[in-house]
């Protein structure tokens, strides 16, 4: 039998399809593109904006469209705040949401022995961490490890607390384990990632996200470990002394902002301001003066004013970032911000996104060009025509002339110049 899996939105939701996968895989199913005709057909959902709804409910539509006869599989936090909308059942045959999904092949199995729909979606603010384990992933180089979900943070405009739960920690062993199996099957970069990666270990005891990194700095064979995403207010010292003795932490982190601006800021909940965030980042940059640093930006958040946008503007050029990701405010039912007043329209965002993101291509580029004449250390991912590319540590992606022979391996590289996104580059002989 064939299956198809599809997944939208973030890392936990790449490695957890990663994951079911596997599971089919092992009992002996083969595993085809989502444009492909097959037998199962699963759809890991997300739910973060507004946007990300249509795109899930457009791919299970388009499941059950393309694959009258197959068992289509709707799971993930789209369909964890949409548990009680029997308009998904027309589509889907197992709807899940962010439990149970250890237990994807058990369920298709029951529906092919019953054929009767399945609704399957449980209170995640009890739910316990969902163990899952991947030895190989589904690139050469480069792995994810799924260290822990959920979020309390609540800001005002954020629906994921109230679809992926309280924050649940994998045990500690369990994630070294992980990491150990996955070096010896020959990866030598690490990713961990989480809902709230950073808060990792405060359901565990005398156990944070530091030690963590400490105890994975020691795995003899891992070269680069990188954090997907942390929180500002989760860089504090011990972290930051971390950071500075370890040789394998990549330098590179990326940490959401949001706003720079105060009055946005209390507005979103998200308990720091721009002083605060000013003086983390400089505490980095002292332990690592050529750290990339990216962000995460939302605009046009109800009540943010000409000033306020301006304002973070001018932070984001003071910060200096090395690149980041800017995102209009879409207002997500059930939540503080919703109701606020002061939405502003649509044209409004867009206008403000555009701008904000010509700021940060500029940032970017003239991060890739003060790396030009740098010797860099490259893992190559991908070769084409001749030419290899891959990203270094602080993830500038290099393109380079090369033998397929070298994915995988450290390649040591001159940077000659920035083209298209990217550095050219020549091997150091």
């Amino acid at each position: 039998m064939k299956v198809s899996i599809y997944t939208l939105g973030c890392k936990v939701n790449t490695y957890e399809s990663e994951y079911v996968s596997k599971l089919f895989l092992k009992e002996g199913y083969e595993l085809v593109d989502f444009n492909c005709e097959a037998d199962v057909c699963v759809i890991n959902t997300c739910t973060v904006t507004n946007t990300s709804d249509g795109k899930s409910r457009k791919m299970i539509h388009q499941a059950r469209r393309k694959n009258p006869n197959a068992v289509v599989v709707a799971m993930g936090c789209f369909t964890q705040i949409i548990d009680n909308d029997e308009d998904m059942l027309k589509y889907a045959d197992i709807v899940i949401g962010n439990t149970n999904k250890s237990k994807i092949v058990e369920l298709v199995k029951q529906y092919l022995k019953t054929r009767q729909k399945i609704l399957l979606v449980d209170d995640v603010m009890k739910a316990s961490f969902e163990n899952m384990e991947i030895n190989h992933f589904n690139t050469r180089t480069r792995a994810l490890v799924k260290i822990e979900d959920g979020c309390e943070n609540y800001c005002t405009y954020c629906i994921i607390p109230y679809v992926r739960g309280k924050v649940r920690s994998k045990r500690p062993e369990d994630v070294i384990k992980e990491v150990k199996q996955l070096v010896k099957n020959g990866y030598r970069e690490i990713v961990l990632t989480g809902i709230h990666t950073g808060h990792y270990g405060a359901d565990l005891e005398n156990y944070d996200f530091s030690d963590l990194l400490f105890e994975l700095d020691k795995i003899e064979g891992l070269e680069r470990i990188r954090i997907s995403s942390i929180e500002i207010v989760e860089l504090n010292d011990k972290f930051i002394k971390v950071l500075e003795s370890s040789k394998k932490i990549v330098d590179h982190i990326h940490i959401p902002l949001q706003a720079g601006s105060n009055h946005v800021l209390k507005l979103m909940n998200r308990r720091y301001d721009k002083e605060y965030y000013y003086e983390r980042i400089g505490k980095i940059r002292n332990v690592r003066p050529s750290i990339a640093i990216t962000t995460d930006v939302i605009v046009g958040f109800p009540g943010e004013t000409n000033d306020d946008f301006n304002e973070t503007i001018s932070f984001v050029r003071k910060i200096n970032f090395a690149g980041g990701h800017v995102f209009p405010y879409s207002a997500r039912k059930n939540t503080p911000a919703a109701k606020m007043k002061g939405q502003l329209t649509k044209k409004e965002k867009h206008e403000r996104c555009k701008a904000l993101i010509n700021v940060f291509n500029d940032l970017e580029n003239d991060y890739y060009i003060r790396n030009v004449g740098k010797e860099l250390v490259v893992i190559p991912e991908n070769y084409k025509d001749g030419f290899l590319t891959g990203h270094t540590g602080n993830y500038l992606k290099v393109r380079f002339k090369g033998c397929k022979e070298l994915i995988g391996t450290d390649v040591k590289v001159k940077a000659k110049s920035v083209k298209d996104g990217m550095i050219e580059a020549s091997i150091i002989v």
